[in-house]
C-alpha cells in the first residue's frame, strides 16, 4: 500500500512538472505563469560545451562554451556577415541560490560597445532539460548528433514573435 501511495505521489509530481512547461513557439517553451524553474545541475548543460560554427539570420557564426568551473559556464557568440562582425555576445550560465539555472546574455557591437545598459542583460529562465535538449524561456537547444545541434530562439518585433533557427556544427580541433 505504501509503495502505491509513493508511486501515485511521484506520478502527480511528474504531471505537475510537465504542465509547468508551456509551448511558446513550435520548438521553444516557457514556464507557466507563477511557476519557478526546476533545479538541475551542470551535468544537464553539457551538450553546449565545445566550439561550434554555423548559420543564423542568413549569416555565419562562431560560438563556444567552456566546461563548468567556479560555479558557472561561460559562452561566446560572434555573428558575421562575410568578414564583418555583426555583433558579439557574452553568455553566462549559472544557478541561483536555490539551484535554478538561468542564462544571462550581454550583446556588443562590432566595436565592443554594449547594447544593454551597464548593469542590464537579457535573461533566459531555465525551463527543462532532457538527454538531447536544453530549454530556456524563449531559446531551446537540440542535439542532432555528437557534432550537430540546432537552436531555436524567439525573436520579438513589437507584439509579433517569430522563431529563428541556428544550425550548429562542432568544430573539430
Amino acid at each position: 500500500m505504501a509503495v502505491r501511495t509513493i508511486l501515485l505521489a511521484l506520478l502527480v509530481t511528474l504531471c505537475a512538472s510537465l504542465d509547468a512547461k508551456e509551448t511558446r513557439t513550435e520548438h521553444t517553451f516557457q514556464l507557466a505563469d507563477g511557476e519557478t524553474p526546476p533545479s538541475h545541475t551542470f551535468d544537464d548543460m553539457t551538450l553546449l560545451i565545445g566550439s561550434w560554427r554555423g548559420t543564423a539570420f542568413g549569416n555565419t557564426f562562431e560560438a563556444s562554451w567552456a566546461p563548468p568551473s567556479a560555479g558557472s559556464m561561460v559562452g561566446t557568440f560572434k555573428l558575421m556577415d562575410g568578414n564583418t562582425v555583426v555583433f558579439y555576445e557574452l553568455l553566462v550560465l549559472k544557478p541561483d541560490a536555490e539551484g535554478r539555472f538561468g542564462m544571462r546574455v550581454k550583446h556588443f557591437t562590432d566595436e565592443f560597445v554594449a547594447w544593454e545598459e551597464k548593469g542590464d542583460f537579457v535573461q533566459f529562465r531555465f525551463v527543462d532539460a532532457a538527454s538531447d535538449a536544453l530549454h530556456f524561456s524563449g531559446i531551446s537547444f537540440y542535439r542532432r548528433g555528437p557534432d550537430m545541434m540546432d537552436t531555436y530562439i524567439v525573436m520579438r518585433s513589437g507584439e509579433k514573435i517569430r522563431e529563428e533557427k541556428l544550425i550548429y556544427r562542432r568544430v573539430m580541433d
